[in-house]
């Protein structure tokens, strides 16, 4: 029996979902386009920001916070709060770097040991689809690693917009489809800071 959505208030649903990905894969470029509708061509390194959006999908208004996360890499260690309350995650590499890509499956793996899940609600985005001539990754491959892990996927260009709105969609949909197919809420963290 699925559980009931997390709500706010009346008909609005409470999401909340973290982008990841290796440093300089464009998840501030892309976030910000989503938000503010601007391209930021050069942007200063995340340490983390929480972005708040309402969306419209399939007739329901969702209040969803967007968790831009500092970029990992394979020595960092994932943070455990990116594990917990976490609706769904968007995990994102650029087209034009084989190692951002290579650092999904990394990334994914750490989600499920925080997690103790056997799958997470995720979309896989090739960002900087703008730059097919640097192209490392193809589509094919994106498409192959998010049949792999079970998710959506889709390539982006923040630059030119090209698909941003459609990530959130697709992240929407694939919380939705979890949590309606049986799959558990995210739980709150039980700890306590003294």
């Amino acid at each position: 029996m699925a559980s009931a959505p997390t709500s706010n208030t009346g008909n609005e649903v409470k999401r909340k979902f973290a982008v990841l990905g290796s440093r300089s894969v464009g998840k501030s470029t892309m976030i910000v386009r989503y938000m503010d509708n601007v391209f930021v061509d050069s942007y200063y390194p995340t340490i983390e920001a929480t972005f708040t959006k309402s969306i419209k999908f399939k007739g329901r208004t969702y209040n969803c916070d967007i968790i831009d996360t500092a970029g990992q890499d394979e020595y960092s260690i994932l943070n455990s709060k990116h594990a917990i309350g976490i609706h769904g995650y968007v995990l994102v590499y650029s087209i034009a770097s084989r190692a951002s890509f290579d650092m999904i499956q990394t990334v994914y793996d750490k989600i499920l040991n925080y997690t103790g899940t056997e799958h997470i609600p995720c979309v896989v985005v090739g960002s900087k689809s703008d730059l097919h001539v640097q192209r490392q990754v193809s589509e094919e491959e994106g498409k192959e690693l998010a049949k792999q892990l079970k998710s959506a996927w889709v390539e982006t260009s923040a630059r030119h917009d090209v698909n941003v709105a459609k990530v959130f969609e697709l992240m929407l949909g694939e919380t939705e489809r979890d949590t309606t197919e049986g799959g558990p809420e995210p739980e709150p963290s039980k700890c306590v800071v003294m």
